[in-house]
């Protein structure tokens, strides 16, 4: 499991480490257009002036349908293109400047506490419906292509487990095994490519748990909101400083997780559930800067200036992605239709939340790919003598990486609508289809 380690530059993947994402791109409430997302509550408002009368000849108004938080869609894709762009360049002041990981954590829990309107099983069942489907495509790709190069019951000398194992490709209660040390293929994939294929797959497993302990979680957030909140942290503390000793590595893992991101989930759901909106307004903009100064004071004590990043210090990770948390809920604008600085991006992040889980699970081999292509002109001696600076660079594969991403968008990405019970798109952009004109009325000459 990786949260977050990069591909390329920068230290090995951290094997017990978004990463999100980052999931929560579907709503279970009424249905709405194309991509439902979390919605963002406003303040109640003031009494309202008596409205006047109706004219009995006009036709009864429509209900308006609540709209889109725009703020949320924002926050999404920012998340994910910092994902992608950490994971290729490696630099670990990234997750510092926007925790993307605990981002996407929150929106999902903000979406859960939504959803939670309705009977719990029935949400947790169309949760479970939305991010498995994608995952089983992606399964049956990668296995698929393991095995044909040799990764089979055989691998680790426990041929039972390896078959008891791959049960959680269908449903990931733990990480999905993958084959660890395969062979390259030449000119497109790098060594041991597999583990990065899997590295996504953590994030997958820990959505599963926190969405099926959402229900328990609403409760004791609704009865003790406070104590919920910091639960996690307090664990995160335990599980660090070692007042808590677990055998074996999968149970150890997923609770790891539960205690680094939990919190972020469950300040999303009490944002949806008004627990911060109750609080007086300086007191977020005054606790939050504190809490962010101790995780990142701890992340330099534990040798962050060293190489590590904060994926490599649980407990850092933690406190520094619940204040940013934080101060991201208690600013949220609500936009319900975006800023004129943001217009020209619609159809960007538009797309980038249509097809979030797509772009998270299969970004980490799209960077694999990239990065081996790139690596082919090497073979090119005159880009060699004359340029060695630019085949070093990484900043010419993120175009290639998109560009693949983009690809992937259109080969699996309509996974996500099949799970979510929506006609499949190729490319869901927000773009409106063109009405064919009706025969007859073509153009005049």
């Amino acid at each position: 499991m990786t949260h977050g380690h990069p591909t390329g530059a920068g230290p090995a993947p951290n094997p017990a480490g978004p990463y999100p994402p980052p999931y929560g791109t579907h709503t279970d409430v009424a249905p709405q257009p194309t991509y439902p997302f979390p919605q963002q509550q406003t303040t109640e408002p003031t009494t309202p002036e008596p409205a006047p009368s109706p004219d009995p000849a006009a036709p009864p108004a429509a209900a308006k349908k609540p709209g889109r938080d725009r703020y949320f869609d924002f926050l999404r894709a920012v998340a994910l293109f910092r994902v992608v762009l950490y994971h290729l360049m490696g630099w670990a002041w990234l997750p510092v400047v926007f925790p993307s990981m605990g981002v996407m954590f929150a929106l999902a829990g903000n979406l859960m506490a939504r959803s939670l309107k309705r009977p719990a099983v029935q949400v947790v069942r169309s949760r479970m419906r939305r991010l498995l489907p994608p995952l089983w495509l992606m399964g049956a790709v990668g296995v698929t292509a393991m095995v044909l190069q040799g990764w089979g019951p055989d691998a680790d000398g426990h041929p039972g487990w390896w078959w008891f194992h791959l049960v959680y490709w269908i449903l990931p209660l733990s990480d999905p095994p993958y084959g660890e040390g395969l062979p390259g293929v030449h000119g497109i994939l790098a060594e041991n490519w597999a583990a990065d294929f899997a590295g996504p797959l953590w994030y997958i497993r820990a959505y599963l748990w926190y969405v099926l302990l959402s229900p328990l979680l609403l409760r004791a957030l609704r009865a003790l909101p406070w104590a919920t909140l910091l639960a996690p942290l307090a664990l995160s503390a335990v599980l660090e400083f070692g007042y808590l000793e677990l055998p074996g590595e999968r149970f150890p893992s997923a609770l790891t997780d539960f205690s680094t991101f939990g919190a972020c989930w469950i300040l999303g759901m009490a944002h949806q559930e008004g627990v911060l909106k109750r609080l007086p307004r300086y007191i977020v903009p005054s606790l939050a800067p504190v809490i962010a100064a101790l995780g990142l004071w701890y992340a330099f004590r534990e040798g962050f200036k060293t190489g590590y990043d904060l994926d490599s210090i649980p407990f850092a990770q933690a406190v520094w992605s619940f204040a940013t948390v934080l101060l991201l809920l208690h600013l949220s604008p609500s936009w319900t239709d975006w800023p004129s600085w943001l217009r020209r991006w619609d159809k960007v992040i538009t797309l980038l939340n249509s097809r979030a889980v797509t772009i998270y699970l299969w970004h980490n081999l799209c960077i694999v790919v990239a990065a081996t292509l790139w690596d082919q002109l090497w073979g090119f001696e005159v880009l060699y003598e004359n340029v060695p600076w630019l085949l070093e660079s990484s900043w010419p594969v993120l175009p290639l990486v998109w560009v693949l991403i983009g690809s992937c968008i259109v080969w699996f990405g309509w996974m996500e609508d099949v799970a979510a019970k929506r006609t499949p798109q190729l490319w869901p952009d927000g773009s409106k289809p063109k009405r064919p004109e009706p025969a007859g009325r073509g153009r005049r000459h």
